[in-house]
């Protein structure tokens, strides 16, 4: 019997990346439609920014982005709350043998990536370039 390739250590599969992009857009799709409701989403645009399966595909990790950012524990939350009625939906959607579990997580890429530009762009970094340009225009 041939065995696999030990997998430690390496990123997802081709398979997990496909599916997580198919359950990232049906789960885009329920969200867009508005067919959940709950007060902490009502008039509220959230963005589906990545979607995790486990290796056996019977877990997703679902990381989520509300527009501008704000609020955004209370409507992890209230996502959180209504994961079963969202795999329900997905389940009439998708094309598996099995519908993961969801855990809804907050994507707070986008709130580093502001937090490394407003570094960069500070007084004392520019200062730092200017210095080590400076150093290097020297003969």
């Amino acid at each position: 019997m041939p065995r696999r390739p030990d997998r430690s250590g390496a990123g997802p599969s081709q398979r997990q990346l496909r599916v997580g992009e198919l359950l990232r857009h049906s789960l885009s799709e329920i969200l867009t439609k508005g067919e959940v409701r709950d007060p902490d989403l009502d008039g509220v645009s959230v963005t589906v920014t990545q979607v995790k399966p486990s290796g056996d595909m019977r877990h997703a990790s679902v990381f989520v982005e509300p527009l501008g950012g704000r609020n955004a524990k209370a409507i992890v939350d209230a996502l959180n709350r209504h994961r079963s009625f969202i795999r329900g939906m997905m389940g009439k959607t998708i094309t598996l043998k099995f519908t993961p579990e969801l855990r809804f997580l907050e994507d707070t890429s986008f709130a580093e990536a502001e937090k490394i530009e407003t570094l960069l762009k500070s007084s004392r970094v520019q200062r730092d370039l200017q210095e080590h340009s400076d150093d290097n225009d020297e003969p």
